[in-house]
């Protein structure tokens, strides 16, 4: 494990600071030295992505999958290595991690499969008309082409499969972008292995060298010079509110601002309708509480808040609910911060106007550092309607149970919620119907609306939309998990009037590549 800064795919010596990874749950001090980026090297690295730019973006796409399964496999072949390191820097457990080792590798190798098929580039056709009448339509052909270096920043919850070769450098790469990756300074370790992987397998596919850059941090003044870079082109970051609206701010301040795509998370609400409580109270309330501690309650997608009408069978649901969570064991929390702000604020959410614990964990592991205790809280819905400060995130293992006195109300307390990743309805089939007002009013909430699920769990595929209106995230349109994450990392561009041997391959005549085009409007693969 080399712990230097890596740009343009070389190992760099650097006299700064040196840096260490520390175990979260004993606070020692981890194996390593990395080494703290400086100017220069950011300077260096975006100075590299935009030379290797002008040769990979028009790699054969053959070749670049080609560079993303290599990656995939460096990766595989590093395995209990990294995944134990990943779980000594993150507290997460072994199997957790082994999961998101294989989500990892498969993402690469999704959209190695989808750059190599080809038609994600959407190739657009509209031949020409000489004797239109009273003007002849020239020839347009457009097509989606990469933008340039893409820095992006690692996540705390995530340390494989949303850091440094995780699905936001995934879909970069595979765009045709190269990447620059600020290392979270929670897995110095994690990210020297990966980063190390990458190199291997840049070199094993012949990449342009500048293709991938890693740098080390513990501050912010390394994100602060990528994101102001004049050569980066756009901004990938998983985390808190404050976070994402920094970086957004500062791709907004520069001369020629950039897109940032901020995932800045979400209390993702569960609604509970009647028949669906009072036909299943305690089964949902034990599949609930594990739904909000899983992982230390440490995912974007936790259910952070629960709402349902008042009624006898609701208090059996909270029942098995309190009693539930008050059995579930502490777990290490990611980082010694994230451990003391998870404490404070769920401290602090008591003190509210009409909120009250209603449950805690009450088993404690007292000899390891930064656990959680999982916790459950109640408020009317119309205390909840009036106090803004109850629906932000509490990152943890925490929910706010609302209770509304009628179905009336809880449509009110739905409507002041704020925009999500996740909604999830709890329901019988035939309650559908008559809260259909209530079901249109949701997808207006979120990016993603779950039936009779828990919304912790994203599958990586076509389908997949992570990322919902603000402040869930910053743009709406676009996704972070699954294949169309590669749509934020190009632009349209169209060729009028060119001749066939000067246009790249998936615009010209007979087809040469054998994608999916529209041509003259009709989706075709023909190549005539």
């Amino acid at each position: 494990m080399n712990g230097k800064n890596i740009v343009a795919g070389t190992y760099i010596e650097v006299n700064e600071r040196s840096l260490k990874a520390v175990n979260p749950a004993t606070g020692l001090t981890l194996d390593g030295e990395f080494f703290k980026a400086n100017e220069k090297l950011v300077d260096d690295a975006l100075t590299a992505a935009t030379a290797a730019f002008q040769s990979y973006r028009n790699l054969n796409k053959d070749l670049k999958a080609a560079f993303l399964n290599a990656i995939a496999d460096e990766i595989a072949n590093l395995g209990e290595e990294l995944v134990n390191r990943a779980s000594a820097e993150s507290g997460l457990p072994l199997a957790r991690l082994q999961g998101e080792l294989g989500r990892t590798t498969g993402q690469l190798r999704l959209f190695a499969s989808l750059v190599a098929e080809g038609s994600w580039v959407d190739a657009i056709i509209d031949t020409a008309l000489p004797d239109r009448q009273p003007l002849p339509r020239p020839d347009i052909r457009r097509m989606l082409i990469p933008i340039g270096p893409v820095v992006v920043f690692g996540a705390s919850n995530f340390p494989l499969a949303f850091s440094v070769a995780g699905g936001d450098t995934a879909s970069a790469l595979a765009s045709g972008c190269p990447v620059v990756v600020k290392a979270h300074p929670a897995h110095y370790g994690t990210s020297a292995l990966v980063g190390g992987a990458i190199i291997k397998a840049a070199e094993k596919t012949g990449m342009p060298k500048g293709v991938f850059s890693l740098l080390y941090d513990d501050g912010y003044a390394v994100g602060a010079g990528l994101v102001q870079h004049p050569l980066t082109k756009a901004v990938t970051f998983t985390g808190s509110f404050k976070g994402g609206m920094a970086l957004i701010n500062l791709a907004q301040q520069r001369e020629q601002p950039i897109p940032v795509f901020a995932e800045m998370g979400s209390i993702n609400p569960v609604i509970f309708l009647p028949l669906a409580i009072e036909n299943q109270a305690e089964e949902l309330a034990k599949k609930y509480a594990a739904s909000i501690t899983l992982g230390a309650g440490q995912f974007c997608t936790n259910p952070g808040l629960l709402l349902a009408v008042q009624s006898p069978a609701l208090e059996n649901f909270k029942t098995a609910l309190k009693e539930a969570i008050s059995t579930i064991p502490s777990a290490t929390m990611l980082t010694e911060g994230i451990a003391h702000n998870y404490g404070k604020l769920s401290a602090e959410v008591v003190n509210e106007d009409g909120v009250v614990l209603l449950s805690a964990s009450t088993v404690k592991n007292t000899e390891l550092q930064n656990q959680s205790e999982a916790k459950i809280a109640q408020v009317s819905a119309a205390d909840f309607i009036k106090n803004p400060k109850l629906r932000e995130e509490i990152f943890g293992p925490y929910s706010l149970l609302v209770v509304a006195q009628d179905q009336a109300e809880l449509e009110q307390a739905v409507e002041v919620l704020e925009g999500q990743l996740t909604v999830t309805l709890m329901a019988e089939k035939q309650e559908l119907r008559d809260y259909q007002a209530l079901v249109n009013r949701l997808t207006d909430k979120t990016g993603r609306i779950i039936l009779n699920g828990v919304p912790t769990g994203v599958e990586v595929c076509a389908a997949m939309q992570h990322g919902g209106p603000f402040p869930a995230t910053n743009d709406s349109r676009f996704t972070s998990v699954g294949s169309t994450a590669i749509n934020r990392f190009v632009r349209p561009l169209a060729y009028q009037d060119w001749e066939q041997e000067l246009l790249p391959d998936e615009l010209k005549d007979g087809n040469p590549l054998g994608i999916f085009r529209t041509v003259n409007q009709q989706l075709t693969k023909s190549h005539e």
